[in-house]
């Protein structure tokens, strides 16, 4: 199989991929949950509903220097929202049903069984890790950095390296593995990539230096895939040059899933969203606009798709936050824009919900809305 994401930023435009049908959608993405405390500010990382009842957001509140790790949990489906402090900066949430759910930090990983309301750390894991994906309470995996995914069939008392992912070329101090998804039980795809050391890098952040940040050229470089078709008993790697970043990638069940592809400052589109087919590996896209930067995508069991992101303000979309927009498309040919609370304003939003009835949208500066 050739690595799934080769073709994806050279597809060639086509007429439908801007093309939003015109009738507004009844549903409307609405307001639930407001972080609002003074100076400080809300940073969400993740979002998880394993369930309709149960939803579990994380992240840190920060104030000047000051960073405080919480989780904001929900039992009622987002009519109450609770924030509590958790113990470690997190990253990223897995849920493997509606109490048991895992948390990746900064320093470990962490597991619950109570839906987000009492974490337990696990032993230390032999890496780095920044996400994990289990298929039942014994059997997963976690993507780490350095060029490492490790597997566990025991909980994650004890976990193993998988020799296939550092087989793709690449230093492994600047190679990692940053997604995990399963389309069956048995085929699973864990994505990463390789960052070359640059020719030249930047003298200012972007905020400082907008010009500089525009004429920093985005150069190729290594994606890589591990692919299982056995349930994770065996993975093959590949590799392949691109442009941009794989953020993520969904699955449906009946062969087709979406993937985001994400660009720097100074390329033409800032995302590139690709319709992919895991059982032969080919792909095209679907959605590109200038206007919009598109940070999330969802897939549901019937083949609705809908993306997320923000309306543009500015040349260096890196630097300030825009209108928060949804798309919506039966067909992924015709988009139609969705209504969204006009007070969602944010740089990048997330996805999560159990069933297509039951949709949620986190923003990273601490807004929750739900699809009603």
């Amino acid at each position: 199989m050739r690595p799934v994401l080769s073709s994806a930023c050279a597809a060639v435009a086509i007429g439908a991929l801007s093309l939003f049908a015109a009738p507004p959608s009844e549903l409307r993405w609405q307001l639930q949950y407001s972080y609002d405390e003074g100076k400080s500010e809300l940073v969400l990382q993740d979002m998880q509903f394993p369930s309709a009842k149960h939803g579990v957001a994380v992240g840190t509140i920060e104030q000047g220097r000051s960073r405080k790790p919480v989780a904001v949990t929900t039992s009622d489906g987002g009519a109450h929202w609770s924030v509590t402090r958790i113990e470690e900066t997190p990253l990223s949430l897995f849920f493997l049903n509606d109490s048991v759910g895992w948390m990746v930090t900064e320093k470990g990983i962490w597991k619950t069984q109570e839906a987000g309301k009492d974490w337990k750390k696990l032993p230390k894991v032999p890496g780095s890790p920044w996400r994990v994906y289990f298929t039942d309470e014994n059997n997963g995996w976690v993507a780490c950095a350095k060029k490492a995914v490790l597997a566990t069939h025991d909980g994650g008392k004890k976990w193993e390296a998988i020799a296939a992912a550092t087989e793709p070329p690449g230093a492994p101090e600047r190679s990692a593995y940053s997604w995990i998804a399963f389309a069956t039980p048995k085929y699973g795809l864990i994505t990463g990539y390789n960052q070359p050391v640059l020719r030249w890098g930047a003298r200012f952040p972007s905020w400082m230096d907008p010009e500089d940040a525009l004429t920093r050229r985005e150069t190729p470089h290594l994606s890589y895939s591990l692919v299982t078709r056995d349930g994770g008993k065996t993975w093959h790697s590949g590799s392949s040059s691109i442009v941009g970043h794989v953020a993520r990638f969904r699955f449906g069940p009946t062969g087709v899933g979406l993937g985001l592809m994400e660009f720097g400052d100074s390329f033409k589109y800032p995302s590139e969203v690709y319709q992919l087919d895991w059982t032969t590996g080919k792909n095209h896209t679907v959605f590109r606009d200038k206007r919009y930067a598109i940070t999330d995508i969802w897939l549901t069991n019937d083949g609705t798709a809908y993306l997320a992101g923000i309306e543009l303000a500015g040349q260096v979309r890196s630097i300030a936050p825009g209108k928060v927009k949804v798309f919506k498309s039966t067909d992924l040919t015709k988009w139609e824009e969705m209504a969204v609370d006009y007070r969602a304003v944010s740089e990048r939003v997330i996805f999560a919900g159990p069933d297509a009835d039951h949709l949620w949208l986190a923003t990273d500066n601490g807004m929750i809305l739900h699809l009603q």
